[in-house]
């Protein structure tokens, strides 16, 4: 990766020294007391992972620490909707995901929340593939050859992800609608992991999971990744092609890393966390955590952008969701 490609306004290393940013309003400085950054997801997996490096650089920039509170449970409506709710002050913050923010609004019926209107942006981090995996005994070597296999065998096939209406599930489904709706049949497991043991095991064939995840255990020879589906290949694995180079136009399917507040935080407050956010973002260490996560840099993702980006995802995923009939309630 060239680093002079992802440094922001100019800056360089020279003024990536952690110097507070404080700012005055109301008559009051912010921040003087820790920031709170719920993760709707359970400890461990990629989004509370991320959202610890972050908190790690962007609190010596703001001059206070930032404390990572998980907040999981129904696909993360359930930490998205505690930060819609809190305070407008800035000391509440939310990692905000596909799942949280374009694919819930979508699925669930009655969601707590509204992704828009509901929360300030602020940034985007990245966002991390998915892919198309299988059991390397199944007869295939190609996203091309799998579509062949699908086609020939109606409904005889099926793959796992980690859940009912997650990113994993709708990017297996915007797999089969781009290649001519193929009959495939979803199992939903209550986590990756799991899903991931079985298809290592041979009980299901295929997989729909992060790339991180995927490409761990295809380095093992466990699973074959047939293709990933960012817009680009990863650096780290430059030999895996991506689901459109495999022959699959429109499969690109990602989960973002997006930092939001609750609507209505002052815009000088938004404003300071932007212009923190970007010297994390050019901050070659993080991209480094980002690399070693499987994660893209978003650069130059400042609030309007991000906000145009969830608003993109809504539009891209709501005919996904209703081809595979996954709204939930």
């Amino acid at each position: 990766m060239n680093r002079r490609d992802v440094l922001r306004y100019g800056w360089g290393t020279a003024v990536l020294a952690i110097t507070p940013l404080p700012v005055c309003f109301a008559q009051t400085k912010y921040p003087e007391r820790p920031i709170r950054l719920v993760v709707p997801f359970a400890p461990g997996g990629s989004t509370d992972v991320l959202s610890r490096k972050l908190a790690a650089k962007l609190g010596p920039l703001l001059g206070e620490s930032i404390v990572v509170d998980n907040k999981s449970g129904a696909a993360g409506a359930i930490g998205a909707s505690e930060v819609a709710r809190a305070r407008p002050d800035g000391y509440t913050l939310l990692m905000g995901t596909t799942s949280t923010h374009a694919l819930n609004p979508l699925i669930m019926a009655n969601p707590s929340y509204d992704a828009i209107k509901d929360f300030s942006a602020i940034a985007m981090l990245g966002t991390q593939a998915m892919s198309i995996a299988v059991n390397p005994t199944l007869p295939v070597r190609s996203l091309a050859e799998l579509v062949t296999l699908l086609r020939a065998n109606p409904g005889k096939y099926s793959y796992g992800s980690s859940g009912a209406g997650g990113i994993a599930h709708l990017a297996g489904e915007l797999f089969k609608l781009k290649a001519g709706n193929l009959d495939m049949v979803h199992i939903p497991y209550k986590g990756g992991g799991p899903a991931m043991q079985d298809v290592i095991a041979g009980h299901i064939p295929i997989i729909s999971d992060s790339f991180s995840s995927t490409y761990a255990q295809h380095r093992t020879g466990r699973l074959r990744v047939l293709a990933m589906t960012g817009e680009k290949r990863s650096p780290a694995a430059p030999e895996i092609p991506t689901a459109v180079e495999a022959g699959v136009a429109g499969v690109v399917a990602s989960t973002a890393g997006i930092l939001l507040a609750p609507a209505r935080t002052p815009q000088p407050l938004i404003h300071m966390l932007d212009q923190a956010m970007q010297k994390v973002m050019a901050d070659d260490s993080f991209l480094k955590d980002l690399e070693a996560l499987s994660i893209e840099p978003a650069i130059d993702y400042g609030p309007e952008k991000t906000t145009a980006y969830i608003k993109s995802e809504i539009s891209k995923w709501a005919p996904v969701v209703e081809a595979a009939r996954a709204r939930i309630g």
